[in-house]
C-alpha cells in the first residue's frame, strides 16, 4: 500500500473554550494537539486536504455566528441604554424670530425639550413651538422680558416644573436702538445694555443655580463681532456685546469646576447696508445650523 506523501498533520482540538483566570485580567484558551500519522490505505491527499478544509469552514462559521451574536447583544444594550436617557432640557431666549428660533427650531428637531421665550410676539412664538411638536418635539413658551429679574426666575422655574431641569441656556435675546454717540439718548443707550447685557447676566446666574446642584449644563451667550471691532452707530450695542464676552470668559473660569460649561458665539447676524442693517431673518442663510449643534450643544 502507498502511503500518503507529505508530513505528519497537526490539527488543535478546543476543550473547555476560555478558562477564567483568577487574580489575572486575561483569559486562556486550552487546547490538545493530536497528532496524526501519515495516512495509508488509499486515502489520498486530495481526500485529506478536503477533510482539513471542512472543518477548518465548519469552525470558521461557528466563530462568524459567535461574532455576530455578540454584535447583536451589544447593539441591544445600546438601544435599551439611549431609550433611558433624557432629552435634554433647553431654555433660548429671543426665540420668536431670527436667530432664537432657528436655534430653537434646530434644538427641537434633535429631540430637545425647548421653552420658547418671547417678550412681545407671542404668535411667532407659538408657531414655533408647533412646529417643534410637529417634528416629535416638547416645547412650551414663556414670555417675559429678561432684563427683569422677576421674569427670569419665572421662565426657569416654568421649564423646571416642565420637565424638572434646565440643562442648556442659549442667552439670545436682543435688541438693537441705533444712533450716533452725539445723539443717543441715555434710553436708548440703557435699554440696550439693560436687555443685551443685564439680561445675559440675570439668565445666567439663575439658570447656574439649576445646573451647579447636579454639576453639569451648557451655557451659550450669543456675541458679536461689533464687541471686538465696534460699529459706527452702535456704541450701546457694541458695549454691551462686548460686555457679554468679557461676562463669558469671568463665569467660564468660575463655573469650570462645577462641570459646567460656558462659552460665546460670535453673530453675524447683523451686516452694514447704506445706512442701516439687514434684518437677521434675512441672513439665517448664512447660519448653519448643523455646525452650530454639533459645535456648541451636542459634542463633548
Amino acid at each position: 500500500m502507498a502511503a500518503a506523501a507529505g508530513s505528519a498533520v497537526i490539527t488543535f482540538k478546543s476543550t473547555g473554550g476560555v478558562v477564567a483566570k483568577s487574580g489575572g485580567s486575561a483569559d486562556r484558551r486550552v487546547a490538545t494537539f493530536q497528532h496524526c500519522s501519515p495516512v495509508s490505505g488509499g486515502i489520498g491527499s486530495a481526500q485529506l486536504r478536503a477533510s482539513i478544509g471542512l472543518q477548518c469552514r465548519s469552525r470558521s462559521s461557528f466563530a462568524s455566528s459567535g461574532v455576530r451574536a455578540q454584535v447583536a447583544t451589544i447593539e441591544q444594550a445600546s438601544a435599551e441604554a439611549a431609550q433611558t436617557v433624557e432629552a435634554p432640557v433647553v431654555v433660548v431666549t429671543g426665540a420668536s424670530r431670527g436667530i432664537g428660533k432657528a436655534i430653537a427650531l434646530a434644538m427641537g428637531k434633535a429631540g430637545c425639550k425647548v421653552l420658547v421665550n418671547y417678550a412681545r410676539s407671542s404668535r411667532e412664538a407659538e408657531e414655533v413651538s408647533k412646529e417643534i411638536e410637529a417634528c416629535g418635539g416638547q416645547a412650551i413658551t414663556f414670555g417675559g422680558d429678561v432684563s427683569k429679574e422677576a421674569d427670569v426666575e419665572a421662565m426657569i422655574k416654568a421649564a423646571v416644573d416642565a420637565w424638572g431641569t434646565v440643562d442648556i441656556l442659549i442667552n439670545n435675546a436682543g435688541i438693537t436702538r441705533d444712533g450716533l454717540l452725539m445723539r443717543m439718548k441715555t434710553p436708548q443707550w440703557q435699554e440696550v445694555i439693560n436687555l443685551n447685557l443685564t439680561g445675559v447676566f440675570l439668565c445666567t446666574q439663575a439658570a447656574a443655580k439649576i445646573m451647579m446642584k447636579k454639576r453639569k449644563g451648557r451655557i451659550i451667550n450669543i456675541a458679536s463681532v461689533v464687541g471686538l471691532v465696534g460699529n459706527v452707530g452702535q456704541a450701546n450695542y457694541s458695549a454691551a456685546k462686548a460686555g457679554v464676552i468679557g461676562l463669558t470668559k469671568t463665569v467660564a473660569k468660575e463655573y469650570a469646576g462645577r462641570n459646567i460649561n460656558v462659552s460665546f458665539w460670535e453673530s453675524f447676524s447683523l451686516f452694514p447696508c447704506s445706512s442701516s442693517y439687514i434684518h437677521c431673518k434675512m441672513l439665517l442663510m448664512l447660519v448653519d445650523e448643523n455646525q452650530f449643534l454639533s459645535m456648541h450643544f451636542l459634542s463633548g
